[in-house]
């Protein structure tokens, strides 16, 4: 069972979260950080090896996706402080934090500035910052006209939103394609959901992404373990390495045959490891 709620901030905004029971008395939180675009329900495909590890899903719509309230510039940064509020309202004390895609960056602001609450990080299909000394961060990159008109401002991506006719199916591997299709097909669903609601979402995930997340890696210094796909072109594995050479205690598993999406296959182990490091 999932249960909903909106928790109210102090500057009146609202986050709507969900905290699964999927874990059982005792059992160890984890945020669900989502992708790009998304909302946030916490993820299905992953319940019941969840609940055979005793690990409790909660989860959020960052700000303009779902039920939540938009944050005008927010930045990265700005996620730790929603993730602690929501903890907060459910009485939580410590929590890993998992994201995928576009919720790895925030999974690692929760490492970054929650520190004595998260003991393991979990980024999947991540990219790099978009100031990564060393990186060349559009190389490989399948979105990289969007992310190019994020840098001209909100004007210039919702017109080049506008502009793009169908989504490009090239810019998942086959192997994608046949996660998407099966065991996670869920992700098609809520992915849809975030689309049908409008960009705006999307708009401020992009706008975020290509400006300073507002912590340093060097501050993300509990366990972090790095997922990432060799054949992903939505975020090339340069990014995960570049990521790994560059937070103070990180490991990266890296997936020869695996996409963007494909990837998520290594969830279960992602689980274990946090069981192994956070208790």
């Amino acid at each position: 069972m999932v249960a909903e709620i909106d928790v109210a901030l102090p500057d009146g905004r609202l986050l709507h979260a969900y905290d699964a029971d999927t874990g059982g008395a005792g059992a160890l939180p984890v945020f669900w950080l989502h992708g790009t675009p998304n909302t946030g329900e916490p993820p299905e495909p992953l319940f019941a090896a969840a609940a055979e590890r005793g690990i409790r899903w909660v989860s959020y719509d960052r700000p303009s996706y779902g039920g939540s309230s938009p944050d005008p510039g927010r930045t990265v940064s700005s996620a730790a402080a929603d993730i602690g509020a929501i903890a907060d309202a459910l009485g939580l004390g410590q929590f890993a934090v998992m994201g995928h895609s576009g919720g790895g960056p925030h999974a690692l602001a929760a490492g970054a500035l929650l520190a004595d609450r998260v003991p393991a990080v979990v980024s999947g299909s991540g990219p790099a910052p978009y100031d990564a000394d060393g990186l060349d961060w559009y190389a490989g990159l399948a979105g990289a006209a969007e992310s190019r008109a994020a840098t001209h401002g909100r004007d210039a991506l919702l017109e080049f939103l506008e502009s793009q006719e169908e989504f490009d199916s090239e810019m998942f591997t086959a192997a994608d394609w046949a996660a998407l299709e099966g065991p996670w097909a869920w992700l098609g669903g809520v992915a849809g959901k975030a689309i049908e609601a409008g960009p705006a979402g999307m708009i401020d995930d992009s706008l975020a992404s290509v400006q300073p997340w507002g912590f340093a890696l060097a501050d993300v210094r509990q366990p972090v373990l790095i997922l990432h796909g060799e054949q992903d072109r939505m975020v090339p594995v340069a990014h995960g390495e570049w990521l790994v050479r560059h937070l103070p205690s990180a490991e990266l598993r890296r997936y020869p045959d695996d996409g963007h999406v494909s990837v998520l296959h290594a969830a279960d182990q992602a689980l274990d490891w946090i069981r192994a490091t956070a208790g």
